[in-house]
């Protein structure tokens, strides 16, 4: 997992915030994890999960159930009797399964380890959301603290261009010199007007994940991170990657649905082996004509219990093919698992070597701003009295706003990891 979007949202201009909600990120979490679609979907499937658990355990119930038949019989060509006779049958049945090889057993199991999993796979689309939020939320807070240096860029180049004219008016500078003063204030400003473009689209996702619609508007709440918060050092990544293994709900998701794979070929086996039921029952019936409707019911009515026993000989290769196709998901789920334990030792590896990249940056970039910063006031000072060049000029100015830029873009970066680690390490995180 790279630390790679919040590049893209490099610049904005915040949009006046008095028509906008203030969303903590807490606040953002919170309302997806209730709103977002994919998470209740996943709730669904969950609870589907549960009923089918009920619906195996069931499966030790008796059924019961009551059959009447209603009959009319036509003989247009009879002799002796009448042509046409109606009759009426009543029955009661009962049944209860003894024995059914041990698949009630293990559906059972089978179903309870797929409601832990179902359970668990909410859980991690839960974190996953987080993950997405963190990132996005990460980047407008970014983006709105890299503005301030676009807004800087633009006054600083504004100014240097009013000064330029005059310089220009008094004969102090030519107008191709101004001309490059003036195309680094357009340039500034096209930044500007770029960079709320990228503002209002990482605006739009983050409304996607929170299900809100085009009316809607969000606006992140300021947060400060302490420059001892940025440069502190990473816990020992082994120990990350142990509580992630511990904890992590993808992972614990993949080892019960191997669970529930293996109690399938068990399931599976079942169907081969002899089955015992109980049935029992009762009926009456009538016909008409006759003798009298409750006479014929009472002397009608007949009792029955049994026991049978199936004894599977051949069906078609079905119990062989559902056993085989059992082991393969077993194995399938096998290999999901060590997938997921292989994902989460890449994703922290990367991670730790982003961060301490970013710290490393970070620390270099305050260096740079503070040369940059006293180059550029060196510069202009100069520029003000008509003894820089425009080359000069623009070589100083550009080099204070590209360290700024570094700077906060070590800065995000090297919190969005941390905070990343600390989702593997807690499954969730603060702002």
């Amino acid at each position: 997992m790279r630390i790679k979007g919040i590049v893209s949202a490099l610049f904005f201009v915040p949009f006046v915030l008095s028509a906008q909600q203030i969303w903590s990120y807490r606040q953002c979490v919170d309302y997806a994890r209730e709103k977002n679609i994919s998470l209740q979907q996943a709730r669904l499937s969950a609870e589907s999960s549960k009923l089918n658990l009920e619906a195996a355990e069931a499966q030790w119930q008796p059924t019961l159930s009551f059959a009447t038949t209603q009959g009319y019989t036509n003989t247009p060509w009879a002799e002796g009797r009448d042509k046409n006779v109606y009759s009426g049958n009543y029955g009661l049945n009962a049944g209860w399964s003894i024995w059914d090889g041990g698949e009630r057993i293990a559906t059972i199991k089978q179903r309870k380890a797929q409601v832990k999993a179902s359970e668990a796979s909410v859980d991690g689309l839960e974190t996953d959301l987080e993950q997405s939020i963190l990132q996005i939320y990460v980047n407008l807070l970014y983006s709105r603290e890299a503005i301030e240096i676009c807004k800087e860029a633009v006054e600083l180049s504004s100014a240097q261009e009013k000064r330029a004219i005059q310089l220009m008016q008094a004969g102090k500078m030519s107008k191709v010199d101004y001309a490059q003063i003036a195309a680094q204030a357009e340039q500034d400003n096209y930044s500007l007007v770029n960079a709320q473009g990228n503002y209002a689209s990482q605006c739009t996702e983050l409304k996607r994940l929170l299900e809100l619609g085009i009316d809607s508007d969000v606006e992140p709440q300021q947060v400060d991170w302490k420059r001892d918060e940025i440069i502190v050092a990473l816990p020992p990544i082994t120990e990350s990657y142990n509580l992630a293994l511990s904890i992590d709900n993808q992972l614990k998701a993949t080892v019960l649905q191997a669970e529930a794979a293996k109690i399938q070929e068990r399931v599976a086996k079942s169907s081969g082996l002899p089955q015992i039921s109980l049935n029992a029952g009762i009926g009456t019936g009538y016909y008409a004509p006759g003798t009298a409707f409750a006479t014929q019911l009472k002397r009608g009515v007949n009792e029955n219990i049994g026991v049978t026993v199936t004894v599977p000989i051949l069906d078609r290769r079905q119990t062989k093919t559902s056993v085989a196709q059992a082991k393969v998901s077993a194995l399938d789920a096998d290999l999901a698992k060590e997938a997921r334990e292989t994902t989460i030792g890449r994703d922290i590896e990367s991670l730790y070597t982003d961060v301490r990249s970013a710290q490393a940056r970070f620390l270099a970039g305050e260096k740079q701003v503070e040369a940059a910063a006293l180059s550029n006031d060196l510069v202009n000072e100069r520029f003000e009295l008509g003894y820089v060049n425009p080359v000069e000029l623009l070589a100083a100015h550009n080099a204070l706003t590209a360290a700024k830029r570094e700077l906060t873009q070590a800065k995000y970066m090297t919190m969005l990891g941390k905070k990343k680690i600390e989702i593997y390490r807690t499954n969730t995180t603060t702002l």
